[in-house]
């Protein structure tokens, strides 16, 4: 599944799927392997930095990323993120029924919880079927295995001490890549889920929060949570129990809470920092201190992710109150206006400018290293700056200005807007005051306002108060990641959202056209094996997205992070981030 993204490119998200590894001791003592290091082990800290603290320490909650689950949870598969090849991870091997509808995993022996409680078949069970399949519980990860157009889930029990099975209604493509989904512990979970509150809602709803003691936290990715200071840092240490032996090299890692892209800077420059997302502001003079301050700048190509503004398109209202002042939402649902947005936002003066010359127009969804990618040379829409053209559309549609160049509505309302974002992120910051600045070339007075990451995150996805945001997504190779993205149940529907389980009703919320038949494009390509006609389907939504602007894509940025040289054995890309293969990754003693 997406997750929304804080920052344009500072800190590369690991992407889930993905591989990690951890140590397992060699040697017991008092039955505890966390007294004891392999003769491998590093004893100084991977120490990096992020821009806020984090939202939840429960995967299942999660919309975020950067998070902490890549360092602290695996699934029964991962993919490589250089090969796309899905591999095994805690299930050691697979068969599939040749109809493709019957998946069994065996898992591996002896695995354990960082509590050192045994890891099994029941954990499996209980995670998706109690957790991630449960109706009660708002997780997105349940969009990402809805399946056909009925949204049905896959059926799992236990076979034996060893092997899972998942049943499928129908065809699914996706659907191994999918088990890379986090495993979560039955024993820690479960009387979370069965009990209630007052309100009849699964304390789960509440469980693993960011308040919750570290120790509380039981894993099994390569890492577990050691301490967490507010706004200060997030400190893992090895998991002793997992399953790879011998490794990662790492014993600890440090997330510094750095709420400025500046600061960042400074701090890597003085050595503090072992890491940083290279931002296009900073890399010239980045790529000045590369041999004096003893790193190198990574390039991993065009990042994944997508950055994008977006209006609040939902009709609905809460306890009688319209979500969105219906006059605004007269503008922002009519088609046309969107449109004028996207031709009057000038994409490559903020690439020259923002980006200084380091990225490319986004114009799409789908990621441009996807195999399902449709360039604009193939028929995809763009829209390249043209403020004649906006006002063109825009009073096609009844819109007109006054004597001093403001753009009012067919019943004389002047057009004015907030746009918000999250702030420390000089980027998005910048972007955004161009957005401010280039709409009122056409009339449009937009309101800029920067926020709290956590702030922000609640307007766009719980209390729905906003009219226009700014934010980025993560991405990858397969397009149905986006599924709770692209769906109208979807958690990330952000455009036009639905409320979420234990969240307020939406009364009169309504999906259009364009949105249901979205959705049913990607239930068709989840079930379509034929790579050509898979590809024609994400094309025409594709197509469907850029006539509709759910999302007015910007900028493409590269994705460039920079590595002290006594880090060893990254293998920097763009889809899986500077430590995607930790577990290969150690610290020189330089």
């Amino acid at each position: 599944m997406l997750r929304f993204s804080s920052i344009i490119p500072n800190f590369r998200r690991l992407r889930l799927p993905i591989i990690l590894a951890a140590i397992t001791a060699l040697f017991v003592a008092a039955c505890n392997p966390s007294n004891f290091r392999t003769q491998a082990a590093e004893t100084k800290p991977l120490i990096l930095s992020i821009l806020s603290d984090p939202k939840t320490f429960n995967y299942a909650l999660s919309q975020e990323s950067p998070n902490i689950f890549p360092y602290t949870f695996v699934g029964l598969t991962t993919q490589n993120p250089i090969t796309g090849e899905v591999e095994p991870e805690l299930a050691e091997s697979w068969e599939v029924s040749d109809d493709g509808l019957r998946f069994v995993f065996t898992l591996r022996e002896n695995l354990k919880w960082s509590d050192g409680k045994p890891l099994t078949v029941d954990d499996v069970v209980f995670t998706y079927n109690d957790i991630y399949f449960n109706k009660e519980i708002p997780t997105d990860t349940k969009d990402s295995f809805k399946i056909g157009a009925s949204g049905q889930l896959p059926k799992v029990r236990k076979l034996d001490e060893r092997r899972v099975e998942f049943t499928l209604p129908e065809s699914f493509r996706p659907f191994l890549q999918n088990m890379g989904t986090p495993i979560l512990p039955k024993h820690a979970l479960q009387k979370s889920v069965e009990t209630k509150d007052s309100e009849g809602k699964p304390l789960f709803l509440q469980k693993w929060g960011v308040d919750t003691p570290v120790d509380q936290i039981v894993t099994n990715g390569p890492y577990k949570l050691a301490r967490y200071n507010t706004t200060q840092r997030v400190v893992f240490e090895r998991n002793p129990y997992y399953w790879k032996k011998d490794k990662p090299l790492i014993d600890r890692i440090n997330w510094e809470i750095v709420e400025s892209q500046d600061t960042s800077l400074l701090q890597f420059r003085s050595g503090s920092l072992d890491y940083i997302g290279v931002t296009p502001d900073y890399f010239s003079l980045l790529k000045r201190e590369e041999k004096r301050g003893n790193f190198d700048i990574k390039n991993g190509g065009p990042a994944t992710g997508t950055s994008f503004v977006f209006f609040n398109l939902n009709k609905g209202s809460r306890n009688g109150k319209p979500l969105v002042d219906p006059v605004k939402s007269k503008w922002f649902n009519t088609k046309e206006f969107r449109q004028a947005v996207a031709y009057a936002i000038d994409r490559e003066t903020m690439i020259n400018n923002t980006f200084r010359g380091l990225g490319q127009t986004q114009n799409s969804p789908i990621s441009v290293q996807s195999p399902y990618y449709l360039p604009p040379e193939k028929g995809l829409k763009v829209y390249d700056y043209n403020p004649d053209k906006a006002r063109e559309l825009l009073k096609s549609v009844g819109f007109k200005y006054n004597s001093q160049g403001q753009l009012l509505d067919k019943d004389g309302n002047r057009v004015r807007f907030t746009l918000l974002t999250n702030s420390g992120n000089k980027i998005r910051e910048a972007m955004g005051a161009q957005i401010k600045s280039d709409l009122s070339k056409i009339g449009i007075q937009v309101d800029f306002t920067p926020l709290a990451w956590n702030t922000y995150l609640d307007k766009i996805s719980n209390s729905l108060d906003f009219e226009m945001a700014l934010i980025g997504l993560t991405g990858g190779l397969e397009p149905n990641d986006g599924a709770n993205v692209w769906k109208p149940e979807g958690g990330l529907h952000m455009f036009n959202q639905k409320p979420q389980a234990g969240q307020k009703p939406i009364q009169g919320w309504e999906a259009s056209s364009w949105e249901k038949e979205i959705a049913r494009l990607y239930v068709q390509a989840a079930q379509e094996t034929d790579e050509e006609k898979v590809k024609e389907i994400y094309a025409e939504t594709q197509k469907i997205t850029q006539e509709n602007l759910p999302f007015i894509y910007l900028v493409n940025p590269l994705s460039l992070g920079a590595i002290r040289n006594k880090i060893e054995g990254t293998k920097f890309n763009a889809i899986g981030g500077a430590f995607w293969n930790i577990e290969e990754v150690k610290i020189s003693q330089q």
